[in-house]
């Protein structure tokens, strides 16, 4: 059976590193984009089965990254969880408004993180 793939759209490294170590220990594996741009070209060229999608990001950010996504028919199914430190009354709304599928804030518990990716890799299988 093939592992399945995240890509992980982060600039910052530590976050990046915490969430790769856990998934990777969980069974998947996992990319990086360290930006909007470069996540929304990561999704059309390699199509994870999941994309956790930081907000706060240089050249293009989460929000704008993860709209274009959810509006390109070719890719829009793929599970998108939004992991972020915005967490102000109407973020969590726009993040939702913008496609994204879940809302996870910063600090999250890993094994949380794990349990939320499992859910959604499975339910995008079924998609």
């Amino acid at each position: 059976m093939n592992k399945k793939r995240i890509l992980i759209v982060e600039d910052n490294m530590d976050t990046y590193e915490l969430e790769r170590f856990i998934l990777e220990k969980n069974g998947y594996d996992t990319f990086l984009a360290v930006n909007g741009r470069d996540g929304v070209d990561a999704v059309r060229k390699q199509s994870p089965d999941l994309i956790i999608m930081d907000l706060s990001m240089p050249e293009m950010d989460g929000w704008t990254a993860t709209s274009l996504i959810k509006k390109d028919k070719l890719i829009s199914n793929i599970p998108l969880i939004v992991v972020t430190a915005h967490a102000l009354p109407g973020d969590r709304q726009r993040a939702l408004d913008a496609g994204c599928n879940e809302y996870v804030t910063k600090p999250m518990d890993l094994l949380d993180l794990v349990d939320t990716v499992n859910l959604w890799v499975y339910k995008g299988a079924l998609m």
